[in-house]
C-alpha cells in the first residue's frame, strides 16, 4: 500500500511541476523585421526558493537599444560601450525582489540593425542567496540564451519609428502567450496536488 502512493506521488509531482521546470528566461519578441524598432520584454521566473534580486542582460550587437521603462521596487543600470551603444542592462531589486512562486517583465525598446539576423540576449539572473544562473548556451542547452530571429525588412518601421506600435503589439501578442503556458503550468500543479491529496484519502479509506 505504502509503496503504491510513493509511486503515485512521484508520477503526480512529475506531471504538474515538468512546465515549470522548463522555465527560462526570455526576450520577446521572438521573431522582429530587420530595421524595426521593437519593444522587447525580458521575462524572469525565479526558480527556486531563494528571491531573484538582480537581472543582467546583455545587448546583442544586431540592436541599438535606448529606453527603458520605470518598473517599481527596481532601479536599472546601462553599461556603454563604442560609440556610446548601450551594451547590457542590469535591474536591481530595491524590495524583496522575485519570489519562488513569481516572475517578473523588464521592458526596453530599440532599434534593430538593418544587416541583423538574428539577436541572441545572454542573460545573468542573480539570486539572494547569492547564486548567479547564467542563461548563455545554445538552444539545446540547459540554460539557453533567449533568440530573436531576424526576418527580411518590412516597408513598416523600416528606418524610422512608425514600426514602433506595431512591434509593441506584436510583443504584447506573444506575451499573452507566454503567460497563458505559465498560467497553465500553474493551474497542472494545482490539480497534481489535488489529485494526490484524494488519491491518499481513498487510500486511507480502504485501508
Amino acid at each position: 500500500m505504502k509503496k503504491s502512493v510513493s509511486l503515485l506521488l512521484v508520477l503526480l509531482l512529475t506531471i504538474g511541476f515538468a512546465g515549470l521546470a522548463s522555465a527560462h528566461v526570455t526576450v520577446q519578441p521572438k521573431e522582429a523585421p530587420a530595421g524595426s524598432y521593437q519593444v522587447f520584454t525580458v521575462r524572469v521566473p525565479s526558480e527556486k526558493d531563494a528571491a531573484t534580486t538582480q537581472v543582467k542582460v546583455a545587448i546583442p550587437d544586431g540592436v541599438n537599444i535606448s529606453r527603458f521603462e520605470p518598473k517599481p521596487e527596481w532601479t536599472y543600470e546601462v553599461e556603454k560601450g563604442a560609440e556610446d551603444k548601450i551594451v547590457s542592462v542590469t535591474w536591481k531589486a530595491t524590495g524583496s525582489g522575485l519570489g519562488a512562486t513569481e516572475f517578473g517583465e523588464f521592458r526596453m525598446q530599440g532599434k534593430i540593425a538593418d544587416d541583423a539576423k538574428e539577436l541572441s540576449w545572454k542573460a545573468y539572473q542573480t539570486y539572494s542567496d547569492g547564486e548567479v544562473v547564467e542563461w548563455t548556451g545554445a538552444p539545446d542547452a540547459d540554460k539557453p540564451a533567449s533568440v530573436t530571429t531576424v526576418t527580411a525588412a518590412t516597408g513598416d518601421g523600416h528606418g524610422d519609428g512608425h514600426g514602433a506600435s506595431s512591434g509593441a503589439a506584436a510583443s504584447e501578442a506573444k506575451d499573452e502567450g507566454g503567460r497563458d503556458a505559465l498560467t497553465l503550468s500553474l493551474a497542472i500543479a494545482g490539480l497534481a496536488a489535488g489529485i494526490l491529496a484524494l488519491a491518499i484519502a481513498l487510500f486511507r479509506k480502504k485501508a
